[in-house]
C-alpha cells in the first residue's frame, strides 16, 4: 500500500485514520500547523516539500 499512496507512506508526519467502514484516509500532521499542507493530500503524492522519512521501525531480533 505504501507505493500506491507515494511519499505519504513512509512519512514521518502522516497518521493513517481508519473509519467504521474500513476505509483509509492519509493525514498530513504538517497541516496542522502549516496551511500550505492540506490536510488529507491527494495521493499518491509524488514530490513534496515538507517530506521527512520516519524513523525506522526496529527490527525484532527474537530469541536465539
Amino acid at each position: 500500500m505504501r507505493t500506491r499512496v507515494g511519499l505519504c507512506g513512509t512519512c514521518a508526519f502522516v497518521r493513517v485514520i481508519e473509519n467504521r467502514r474500513g476505509s483509509a484516509f492519509h493525514l498530513c500532521e504538517r497541516s496542522l500547523t502549516d496551511s500550505r499542507y492540506p490536510k488529507y493530500p491527494p495521493l499518491p503524492v509524488l514530490r513534496c516539500p515538507g517530506f521527512e522519512p520516519a524513523a525506522p521501525e526496529p527490527e525484532d531480533e527474537g530469541e536465539g
